[in-house]
């Protein structure tokens, strides 16, 4: 397993190719060469920074790029603030309590802007910062295609709807990924992101009690933090998704499906007799195969744009629109 892993450490994949002509050909992996070189040694530094204080904050990083990107494209639409006349993504049901570092975002942003002012859009940072959070944690990088711009305005009732939920059936997983054009395949390995991080009780409460498929010592487990009765003050309490290794990114979330320790419903989802079961075999034994279709599936999923009509800028502050 040692030297699995280490291989699986080595993994990059250049996404030039496979991108070409994504989103009418607007992203470009060489997009900031010249209006802000500096500008992915200071992501990554920063990420770092976040990281070490707090491993699960790559976690957070990366859960809040997928969020911004399944609702109307990668846009950085989830990091406006509320306003009195403006209801944004933050607060929707999805994200209200299971997203987080958007003060990270801020910091990055704050020495961005130092070096390339108004230069470099907020969607661009998230995307770049959710290749390094991965990669700091052990897991592939990637070539991250670049050009992304910010939305001015935001969908509270697309989160609500967009955003698969931790309950969802294999079915509905298919339909709402395929939704974004991504295969079945992408939507297993893009699962494969849930070997890192960590849930609320309320998130996987169903599940560990009411679930047959689940290996009844991990449910005991979980049960010992998750209170059968909700209100008893142990609703927001986390535990960790992957129960073996949850900082560090690796391929043993795909043997807890097997062992029948997937946290979540929709994750035990994943292998049930259904149609992903040979697939989260293969990344389970395999995990440079696992590394390549993850990156894969980051750089389709970070292709997605809003509608060409879409007003987009460059924010000076991610957190209000200019």
């Amino acid at each position: 397993m040692a030297a699995a892993v280490r291989c699986f450490l080595m993994v990059a994949v250049g996404l030039a190719p496979l991108l070409a002509g994504a989103a009418g050909g607007k992203l470009s992996t060489r997009f900031y060469d010249s209006k802000c070189p500096s500008l992915q040694s200071v992501v990554r530094s920063a990420t770092a920074q976040a990281v070490a204080a707090e491993p699960r904050m790559g976690a957070s990083i990366l859960r809040l790029f997928f969020h911004d990107c399944f609702v109307n494209g990668c846009d950085a639409s989830i990091l406006l603030d509320d306003t009195a006349s403006f209801t944004g993504e933050k607060n929707a049901g999805p994200n209200a309590n299971s997203v987080r570092g958007y003060d990270v975002i801020d910091a990055i942003k704050a020495q961005v802007e130092a070096s390339c002012s108004g230069v470099v859009s907020c969607a661009d940072i998230v995307a770049l910062a959710a290749r390094d959070s991965v990669n700091l944690l052990g897991g592939p990088t990637w070539t991250v295609q670049l050009g992304r711009r910010d939305a001015l305005n935001a969908s509270q009732s697309a989160a609500n709807s967009n955003l698969p939920g931790p309950g969802s059936s294999l079915a509905t997983l298919i339909t709402m990924f395929g939704n974004k054009g991504l295969s079945p395949r992408d939507m297993t390995a893009l699962s494969g992101a849930h070997t890192i991080g960590h849930a609320r009780c309320t998130t996987f409460h169903d599940r560990i009690y009411n679930d047959a498929n689940i290996n009844a010592s991990f449910a005991a487990l979980r049960q010992q933090t998750c209170p059968q009765s909700s209100g008893t003050g142990g609703d927001a309490t986390l535990a960790p998704i992957d129960v073996s290794t949850p900082t560090w990114f690796d391929t043993t979330y795909f043997e807890n499906l097997a062992n029948k320790q997937g946290l979540f419903h929709s994750d035990q989802e994943l292998y049930n007799g259904g149609s992903q079961d040979v697939l989260v075999r293969v990344y389970m034994r395999n995990p440079d195969i696992f590394a390549l279709d993850f990156a894969k599936a980051m750089g389709k999923m970070g292709s997605l744009m809003p509608s060409a009509d879409t007003p987009t800028e460059i924010r000076l502050d991610c957190k209000k629109i200019n």
